[in-house]
């Protein structure tokens, strides 16, 4: 039964118990502390059934990560819904949370 918040909560619980002082905390540290340690946050999160909100899942890890919304059904979701999402996602401008490369008036 997986949560983002609580995997941060144990996180925190397990670098407490380790002893890491608060000026040693930076996020490359979070990361090693989390569930996914060693796994590469992703880089785009398909979500179905046309739900529009992140249901408590990998809340630190998918920061920069890309969403793709479909109303397609989890049991539905087949080779060509799984082809639209990689031919939406190869158009879109990964930032990383950087503002783009277009100016307001290029847009």
């Amino acid at each position: 039964n997986y949560g983002g918040r609580d995997e941060i909560v144990c996180a925190i619980r397990d670098m407490i118990r380790d002893g890491i002082t608060p000026e040693e905390v930076d996020s490359n540290l979070v990361d090693n502390y989390l569930f996914t340690n060693g796994v590469p946050d992703p880089d785009l999160i398909i979500r179905t059934s046309g739900e529009m909100r992140i249901s408590n899942f990998l809340i630190w890890q998918a920061a920069y990560s890309e969403w793709y919304f479909t109303q397609s059904y989890w049991p539905d979701f087949d080779r060509e819904e799984f082809h639209k999402a990689l031919v939406d996602y190869s158009a879109r401008e990964r930032r990383f949370g950087k503002l783009s490369n277009l100016t307001a008036e290029e847009s």
